[in-house]
């Protein structure tokens, strides 16, 4: 098997230009605005699904170095810190309770059911758990933290790649999944959304072309650089009190802390247009991230495990659609905002942080702003998930 390594400028330049592919298709194509399929989706999958045809035909593996995937990542959650609320923030008590409630007990959910078929395919239960939380709320980063675990102390020496290959289907339907959730609400229960209020990400597919000088995205610049860096400050902190949660949440936080107090840090310096230069910046860095985050699929590694990863996912997919309409819809309140949390959900349930984000931008961009469910969403997925998903991993190998 021959080896090809993309360099990282390569790879970023490649990413850039997937996002125009991916942007073209939407202009073209009117059933994927309406489903709000998002660009980097497009362009990512066109990617990965190039990059297996080369491996199985021409017996060429391809890989990209994505060394920079990271560090968007970390400029995208401290952009919505920045772009937050406090007093919203802090008026959602209620609905931000519902909605980590609603994740634990999916939690649960997700991985009763990875060990229930592992079980019926004669399987080792806990291994049923890399198809679980593990792999798919917990994302990539769960997974290869995890999976030494469940060779070394629990005996499943293919944990690696059980979880990488549900991690990758989870994905790929995590994009896909949260526009058709939303369309489907919105349309059922004949929503409104808030197509005069400025988007939290990015811009409306219907709007007109705003002009933002080269001031207002230095401004923005600078606020994001100096978010990131109280964020790692904060990461450092937390790691000298023994408390383990991932970079981006240090640098959303720093974003919050930093986001209501802007016109007093900067009074003077304040350049009109900052906050859409922000939301520009955040729309960019979340698109590059999630077509890097497709371009590094290996589908070719989906193939060893196929009857079992068909009945699990089927079953994982399945659930969290029905999940989201039937349940958080309704205990979010029924209306627009709540759809929109809803496609965001059907995007964390699967995938990551990151994908219930761009469902929600992609949602947003064709019906309108939702405020309420970026200040929720981004919250419950970047942080209390991963602690509350830590204890339940714990709890199921107890078991």
């Amino acid at each position: 098997m021959e080896s090809i390594e993309a360099g990282g400028f390569f790879s970023f330049t490649l990413a850039i230009l997937l996002l125009f592919v991916g942007k073209g298709a939407l202009s073209r194509y009117a059933i994927l605005r309406e489903y709000s399929i998002p660009e980097a989706v497009i362009g990512g999958f066109a990617c990965a699904a190039t990059v297996a045809v080369i491996y199985f035909v021409l017996g060429i593996q391809i890989t990209f170095e994505l060394g920079a995937r990271d560090a968007l990542l970390l400029y995208f959650f401290a952009a919505m810190g920045l772009n937050s609320d406090i007093k919203s923030l802090l008026s959602g008590g209620k609905p931000l309770i519902i909605l980590i409630a609603l994740a634990a007990v999916y939690i649960m959910m997700q991985n009763a059911v990875g060990m229930g078929v592992a079980s019926a395919f004669g399987m080792n239960p806990v291994a049923g758990l890399m198809s679980g939380s593990v792999s798919l709320i917990g994302g990539v980063g769960t997974t290869l933290a995890w999976a030494p675990t469940f060779v070394d102390e629990l005996g499943v020496t293919n944990a690696m790649e059980l979880g990488i290959a549900s991690n990758t289907i989870g994905l790929i339907f995590a994009c896909v999944i949260g526009g058709p959730i939303a369309k489907f609400l919105i349309n059922k229960h004949q929503l409104q959304g808030n197509p005069d209020q400025r988007l939290d990400v990015g811009s409306s597919h219907n709007a007109p072309n705003e002009t933002v000088d080269s001031y207002s995205l230095l401004f923005a610049w600078l606020r994001l650089n100096i978010a990131l860096m109280l964020g790692y400050g904060i990461n450092e902190l937390l790691v000298m009190a023994d408390i383990a949660l991932p970079l981006f949440v240090s640098c959303l936080m720093a974003g919050i802390l930093l986001g209501n107090r802007t016109y007093k840090v900067f009074p003077k310096q304040y350049v009109e247009g900052g906050d859409r230069g922000l939301s520009l910046i955040s729309d960019i860095c979340l698109g590059m991230f999630i077509v890097m985050a497709l371009m590094d699929l290996k589908i070719w590694e989906l193939a060893g495990l196929l009857g079992y990863l068909s009945v699990v996912m089927t079953l994982q997919i399945g659930m969290s659609i029905l999940f989201s309409l039937l349940v958080v819809f309704r205990l979010m309140g029924k209306d627009y905002e709540a759809s929109v949390i809803c496609s965001g959900f059907g995007g964390i349930t699967l995938g990551s942080t990151a994908t219930a984000i761009a469902n929600m931008t992609a949602v947003t961009k064709q019906n309108g702003a939702a405020h309420r469910a970026f200040i929720l969403v981004p919250l419950v997925c970047g942080f209390f998930v991963d602690i509350i998903n830590a204890i339940a991993i714990n709890f199921f190998i107890g078991l």
